[in-house]
């Protein structure tokens, strides 16, 4: 099985470090998935995500001359989602809208809107308890 950059593989962790976590994949060759392709959250400790011998699926990142090979597990969690996003009735085959997550400016778009809208009810109820005489 030849290595392809983009493509999924499964793997078993043989050792970690703490940059991140070598794993062997089904041909035998090891890369190397680094602490920040562990997952999309942050990853203080390696240790608190994986274990020596658990099974992972990896999505092949990079190869280089030298032989080093890069592995990604978040990529590789996230190619799954995409792929079961698809939906089967029938016939017919729809994929539902993937959400991706929000950059910075999308957050606090987001964030504005929903407090904008949290003051204009509150202002609202202010006025209607004013007006019944209430304080």
């Amino acid at each position: 099985m030849p290595l392809e950059i983009g493509k999924i593989v499964n793997g078993t962790v043989k050792s970690l470090a703490p940059f991140g976590a070598f794993v062997e994949m089904e041909d035998g060759t090891t890369g190397l998935v680094h602490i920040s392709e562990v997952a999309s959250s942050y990853v203080k400790d390696v240790n608190e995500y994986l274990t020596v011998g658990q099974e992972v699926k990896v999505k092949i990142v990079s190869l280089d001359e030298k032989g080093k090979i890069n592995l990604s597990i978040k990529r590789a969690l996230t190619e799954d989602k995409k792929q079961n996003t698809k939906i089967t009735r029938a016939n017919d085959t729809w994929t539902k809208p993937s959400q991706e997550p929000m950059n910075f400016e999308d957050m606090l778009s987001k964030f504005k809107q929903e407090s904008d809208e949290k003051f204009s009810k509150l202002d609202m109820v202010k006025k209607t308890s004013r007006r019944a005489g209430r304080k």
